[in-house]
């Protein structure tokens, strides 16, 4: 077989492919033979008779049309193999010679996916908001951790939100008592709404003693009788305030595997910066998608956009089947109309698509290459997912022809990394922000991942039945 690629306005090439008449009679072989078991031959058994036979009888007209069915779309992913062509839509063929005789000729007319060239992108500038940890965010976290070693002290107090009741509760419905709705002794936390929110407007301003009586509706969470009126009758037998441990080296020495208040709170504050730079690091990756998606220069295809919009919907409802639940309910409960969902979800995948045109670019001006060690990686990656083991998936990457596929996954996902150690973080002031951990020689997380960050890979195989967040055409 002999192939050429000739490029065509408007992002398409046309495929001129010439199969040898030699070659194509392996074809026709294979049509008759299927011919063979669809036809009975007296004094033989199906798919036994020979090719003369069937051929006196039925001619080979038949037998070559159904070979130029079966064969050719065989013979176009082999050129298209053999050239590189990175198509993004199904192809358009015509058969130019060989329908009764001789050699046969077609070409196919096909989309592929634009390679773009960047400016800029190795000096990119993202903002993020970004403030050092403060005294305040520090007092929070320890007061979080003195709620946890909090006292309930008897009080006279009336009682107010986050003060506590002890309290006999009997809820009724036409004089019958409700299930979950009766308690005595009852410890009960004002202003958490547990019952029902008039409970906690009845307590307020309340001491011991008091007796309450009132009606409500049941909230949803009461199944089968949600929406209906109980009646309330409460007793208020005991009022208790939270009292917190005061800040001592004592304290914090009963709390915390610290000597002193000075130390919990240095502790504290590392732990929060950490968090905070762990957290921008992975902010920083979608704001370098997005400003790098900004430097292609030629529009999103339409084809590939649909594609991505229509992954990332069937993604969505996928999700929603293991929940129990349909993209229609799912709309109807986020209040949300169907065209201006879709909308959405195409605005977002064309930004997807225009950053995933864009890694590859970056793939290609870099000269990047993925070894067979990180390809490895990437598959035991795979392998862990599945729960199946990495020559298994292998072997199945490359029985369908996606090996390749997962290795320019991984070749992005390198761009994203050079993209992320090249770009230069602000924050809102236009300050350089520090993201190194300490401990680390990486200022930003390693980004292997491209596609994690919505990035559609375009060329990537399913190796389960799981929804992959990289699925490509």
């Amino acid at each position: 077989m002999h192939s050429t690629v000739e490029a065509l306005e408007g992002n398409k090439v046309k495929v001129h492919v010439t199969v040898p008449a030699a070659e194509f009679e392996r074809a026709i072989d294979g049509a008759f033979r299927k011919l063979a078991r669809e036809v009975r031959i007296p004094g033989f058994r199906p798919g036994k008779a020979p090719r003369r036979l069937l051929e006196a009888r039925f001619g080979t007209e038949a037998a070559r049309e159904q070979a130029l069915r079966d064969a050719l779309p065989e013979y176009y992913v082999e050129a298209v193999q053999e050239n590189a062509v990175d198509v993004i839509a199904p192809p358009e063929i015509e058969v130019t010679a060989g329908q009764d005789d001789g050699d046969v000729q077609f070409e196919a007319v096909v989309e592929v996916r634009p390679q773009v060239k960047l400016v800029g992108y190795d000096e990119l500038r993202v903002e993020l908001p970004f403030a050092p940890v403060d005294d305040a965010a520090v007092d929070q976290q320890i007061d979080a951790l003195r709620e946890r070693f909090a006292d309930l002290v008897d009080s006279d107090d009336p009682l107010v939100d986050d003060s506590y009741a002890t309290i006999d509760v009997t809820g009724t419905i036409d004089g019958e008592p409700v299930e979950g709705l009766t308690a005595s002794d009852f410890l009960y936390r004002v202003g958490s709404g547990m019952v029902v929110p008039e409970l906690d407007r009845q307590l307020h301003g309340t001491r011991p003693g008091a007796i309450l009586q009132f009606d409500a509706t049941l909230p949803e969470r009461f199944g089968e009788h949600a929406g209906a009126t109980a009646t309330f009758r409460v007793v208020v037998k005991e009022a208790k305030r939270k009292v917190l441990p005061e800040v001592t080296d004592e304290w914090v020495q009963e709390a915390s595997e610290f000597d002193t208040v000075e130390e919990l709170r240095a502790d504290v504050r590392r732990r929060l910066e950490l968090m905070q730079k762990l957290q921008a690091q992975m902010a920083v990756r979608d704001r370098v998608l997005e400003a790098v998606a900004d430097l292609v220069p030629v529009d999103a295809p339409a084809t590939l956009v649909e594609q991505e919009t229509r992954r990332r919907v069937e993604d969505l409802a996928h999700r929603l089947s293991h929940q129990g639940a349909t993209l229609e309910q799912y709309l109807s409960a986020t209040g949300q109309e169907p065209e201006a969902f879709l909308a959405e979800v195409r605005q977002g995948a064309r930004r997807a698509v225009l950053a995933d045109l864009a890694l590859r670019a970056v793939v290609a001006q870099e000269h990047i290459e993925v070894s067979d060690e990180e390809l490895d990686a990437e598959i035991a990656r795979l392998a862990e997912r599945v729960r199946q083991k990495p020559q298994r998936v292998r072997r199945d990457l490359e029985k369908s022809g996606a090996l390749e596929a997962v290795r320019s996954d991984v070749a992005r996902g390198k761009a994203l990394e050079f993209l992320v150690e090249h770009a230069t973080v602000v924050d809102e002031n236009g300050d350089t922000i520090d993201l190194a951990i300490p401990g680390t020689d990486a200022e930003v997380a390693p980004a292997a991942d491209a596609g994690g960050a919505g990035v559609p890979a375009g060329d990537e195989s399913q190796t389960d039945d799981d929804t992959d967040e990289r699925p490509g055409p």
